[in-house]
């Protein structure tokens, strides 16, 4: 059974829906694929070669899915509690504001150019058991890099205040 959101959060977006069954469905062909593979294994004495290769595969990718689906929820861990005696001055706090979305554009820009290269480098090179082009591996990073660096750059130009998650200074 679902549960259903409450009635002051609203309608759950689609890229939400969407990132959440993405990371359902690594999960569950992951989970088989290894469950088959144990079965086959210690039952039978064989297994399937590509069950390490494709749960490897599906579980980079469903870190990088979780991880930009999380920014815009501002579930990444944060040190916002640092932060909390800049309430009573705004000015300061907007200014850290700027410096920490700047940081996570600098940060995505140095991720992103890393996956690139070894997307790259990937191109011309398959996996050995099942052969896809080894440029899979880092293609999430990539755009999870260029994704979360979008979101970011749009926060920091809109000037978009830091939510502290906070409603007492004690946690």
């Amino acid at each position: 059974m679902s549960e259903s959101p409450t009635p002051e959060a609203g309608p759950v977006p689609l890229w939400q829906r969407l990132s959440d069954g993405l990371m359902a469905a690594c999960l569950a062909v992951m989970a088989i694929a290894v469950f088959i593979n144990v079965v086959l294994r210690y039952g039978f004495g064989s297994g399937i070669a590509a069950s390490e290769e494709l749960s490897r595969l599906l579980f980079v990718w469903m870190v990088f899915i979780g991880a930009t689906a999380a920014y815009p929820r501002g579930e990444h861990m944060a040190f916002t509690s640092l932060l909390l005696p800049l309430r009573k001055r705004p000015p300061v706090l907007k200014a850290f504001a700027a410096l920490i979305r700047a940081a996570v554009v600098l940060a995505c820009v140095l991720l992103g150019w890393g996956a690139w290269q070894q997307v790259v480098v990937g191109m011309d090179s398959h996996s050995v058991v099942m052969g896809y082009p080894t440029a899979l591996l880092p293609l999430p990073g990539l755009l999870s890099a260029i994704f979360i660096g979008l979101m970011a750059l749009v926060q920091l130009l809109r000037g978009s205040p830091l939510d502290l998650g906070h409603g007492a200074d004690v946690e």
